[in-house]
């Protein structure tokens, strides 16, 4: 079966947007994957466990959409692979990070296991997932909250637009029916 995987891109710590597009040339990279549209990146103020910290480094963030025949888990594992290459240590719970690769939403499915939770379960809530997954996909919908566009006027955009092209090279529709996984 093919899912259509939506990851969420972030780094705030060293180059961070050689290191989002090098990020996303290894998902598009991996076996089984095929890119399907992705966004510009955007910039915002680090949010950690305590709230928004402007003493911190900013982040960049962005949004790629794939179609995959890896299952939820073997995609989480291979994207953990890919922050481990980029020097990810996961020592602070929303601490800087060199990289972070988050599964958004699989399909419509909604799975919940000790290292995988889809939809994200804090996506409706951050503009910066919004923002650069709306502008990959403008028809896309977080399943169980709703549009993107209407999550993302809700909390408002507080990110900036980085000049910068799209992570992958040619964006194509992302959307697709709830319910439409295709098999292989």
């Amino acid at each position: 079966m093919t899912h259509r995987v939506v990851v969420a891109l972030g780094a705030n710590l060293g180059d961070r947007g050689s290191t989002l597009r090098a990020a996303a040339t290894a998902i598009a990279a991996l076996p089984g994957v095929v890119p399907v549209a992705s966004s510009r990146e955007v910039e915002s103020v680090a949010l950690t466990v305590d709230g928004l910290d402007t003493s911190k480094p900013r982040y960049r963030n962005a949004v790629v959409v794939v179609d995959t025949d890896l299952e939820p888990q073997d995609f989480l594992d291979a994207l953990h692979g890919i922050e481990d290459a980029h020097g990810r240590t996961r020592e602070v719970r929303w601490g800087d990070r060199t990289l972070d690769l988050d599964v958004v939403a699989v399909d419509d499915l909604r799975i919940t296991t000790d290292t995988l939770v889809v939809p994200h379960p804090r996506a409706a809530e951050r503009a910066f997932v919004l923002a650069p997954w709306l502008d990959a996909d403008p028809g896309a919908v977080l399943p169980g909250a709703g549009p993107v566009a209407d999550l993302l006027a809700a909390v408002g955009d507080d990110t900036e637009r980085v000049d910068q092209p799209r992570l992958f090279d040619e964006p194509t529709r992302a959307s697709r029916p709830a319910g439409s996984a295709t098999s292989a």
